[in-house]
């Protein structure tokens, strides 16, 4: 019997039977009254027929796989963008963008954030190569940033980035004077600077003539070969100043004696000297004292004061402040450092106790930079041993 004599839909129930049943395809066309090789024949041309379609349903499955990754590619790489765009923050260094790819290349891969961001897939490797040497650095940033707040803050806010840096060198510890300033800068940490000036000298012309000794030579070998003195204002609100003299040693630049009153009279500047007198044991043979040429300086009580303590008085040039630079550069730093925003204090008491909470910071405390940022005191008193060792 051929092929032609059986239905369409007989023929492909035979060859639905042979596909699902699992068993040999001469028992089921015995089981049919087929030949055995009747129901190969139809399953054959079923395959032929069947090929065309299934390579285009095929082909259309892929094609519409593709694009469906297509869209995810695409809707990926727009949302890279998006997020990179939040996480700058305004900010746009190709660190921050190294460091996007570094907390995204789990979600998105590395070559495809560097594409997107215009990076070097090279260039993000060698940084994040480095990594750990820069978080090294980061952290010895942070703890030398906390030693300059410690140091700025014990100094009254007064310290710069060189009185600073020695500091730490005190202890042993090396510190650039550069990267002190840069964390400085970055945390907005400052100095104390001088503000305005008020006229304290005031030549009297009747007044002895008294030569220049150091002639602008204000080192000394030892304590007690020279001193130096001023005066200088402290504003008070209100228009008021109270008035402030003070004796140092050139040696130590350590201050020795001091005094404050609301005015000028030349009792401001002979308690100062007595002050210091008393500080070096009572009597100084042959020291020279500096001054300007203040009436103060000049006149007759101060002089006796002088001659009483065995001390040679000397005066610079007359409207030349660098004749009295060491007194000068000391009343800058008083200022500087303590002298309120306001520029004045509120009362006198207010004025007497930040001098002379200063003024003892000053000389145990404070670095000096011209004695090898060392204290005053401290300077005096390694001085001092190393002679007796010597």
């Amino acid at each position: 019997m051929g092929t032609h004599k059986y239905s369409t839909e007989f023929r492909a129930d035979a060859v639905a039977l042979a596909r699902s049943s699992g068993r040999p395809v001469s028992r089921i066309a015995a089981e049919l009254g087929v030949n055995h090789e009747t129901p190969r024949q139809w399953i054959k041309t079923a395959e032929k027929a069947e090929r065309p379609e299934a390579v285009a349903a095929s082909a259309k499955h892929a094609e519409i796989e593709a694009l469906r990754e297509q869209a995810r590619e695409l809707e990926m790489e727009r949302d890279i963008p998006r997020r990179a765009a939040k996480y700058f923050g305004g900010r746009d260094e190709l660190v921050s963008r190294f460091e996007f790819v570094a907390g995204h290349r789990g979600a998105f891969g590395v070559k495809r954030l560097c594409t997107v961001l215009n990076l070097s897939r090279s260039g993000f490797y060698g940084w994040l190569k480095t990594a750990p040497a820069r978080a090294a650095k980061q952290d010895a940033d942070a703890a030398l940033t906390r030693r300059i707040r410690k140091v700025h803050a014990e100094s009254g806010e007064t310290y710069g980035a060189k009185r600073i840096t020695a500091e730490p060198r005190a202890g042993g510890v090396v510190v650039n004077r550069k990267r002190v300033e840069r964390l400085m800068r970055q945390h907005a940490i400052q100095g104390r600077r001088l503000k305005r000036r008020h006229r304290t000298t005031i030549p009297d012309p009747a007044a002895q003539t008294v030569p220049d000794l150091p002639r602008r030579n204000f080192t000394a070998s030892a304590p007690n070969r020279a001193w130096v003195g001023d005066i200088t204002y402290l504003p008070i609100a209100g228009g008021k100043f109270l008035y402030l003299a003070t004796v140092s040693d050139v040696y130590s630049r350590r201050l020795l004696g001091w005094s404050m009153a609301d005015h000028m009279r030349a009792e401001l500047v002979t308690d100062a000297l007595k002050t210091a007198v008393r500080t070096r044991g009572g009597r100084v043979d042959d020291v020279i004292f500096h001054s300007d040429h203040g009436a103060q300086y000049g006149s007759k009580a101060f002089a006796d004061a002088c001659h009483r303590a065995g001390i040679r008085r000397s005066m610079g040039a007359v409207g030349t402040s660098a004749d009295n630079a060491a007194a000068e550069s000391f009343f800058a730093s008083l200022k500087r450092e303590i002298l309120p925003d306001q520029r004045s204090w509120p009362t006198e008491p207010a004025a007497r106790l930040a001098v002379f909470r200063w003024l003892g910071f000053y000389n145990h405390r404070r670095k000096h930079s011209t004695i090898g940022y060392l204290a005053p005191v401290v300077f005096e008193q390694r001085s001092t041993t190393l002679a007796i060792a010597a």
